[in-house]
């Protein structure tokens, strides 16, 4: 059980710090936020609670990911290399979709009710 909360100690070490050095994380978190305060505003129900976070999940998620594919890059090629350059600029698409991807899920869930509680 020991090892389970080291564990835990250290996924939230690396959150941490993704958010202490990460611009764009930030940027997400605080998307994530407005999210969740615009769900409870106009009300979703479960399932569209659960599309929701799952959404929230997958960017937080690919963006740590991102972050640990730049640091491991930076670790192995200090100077400019051009694979170590595909290699960053790969993991920073694979955010750009999953956000993108995201905000048309936000639009589309939250979109409408907020749209009508508007009008």
């Amino acid at each position: 059980m020991n090892h389970f909360f080291r564990s835990f100690g250290f996924a939230l070490s690396g959150i941490v710090f993704a958010l202490r050095t990460q611009s764009h994380m930030r940027f997400h978190m605080f998307a994530a936020i407005t999210a969740c305060v615009l769900g409870f505003t106009v009300s979703l129900k479960p399932l569209e609670w659960s599309i929701i976070l799952l959404a929230i999940a997958v960017v937080i998620s690919a963006e740590m990911i991102n972050t640990a594919v730049e640091q491991a890059v930076n670790l192995a090629s200090p100077e400019f290399h051009p694979i170590a350059k595909i290699a960053k600029d790969v993991a920073a698409g694979a955010v750009l979709i999953a956000a993108a991807v995201s905000a048309i899920i936000g639009l589309l869930i939250i979109g409408p009710p907020l749209w009508r509680l508007f009008l």
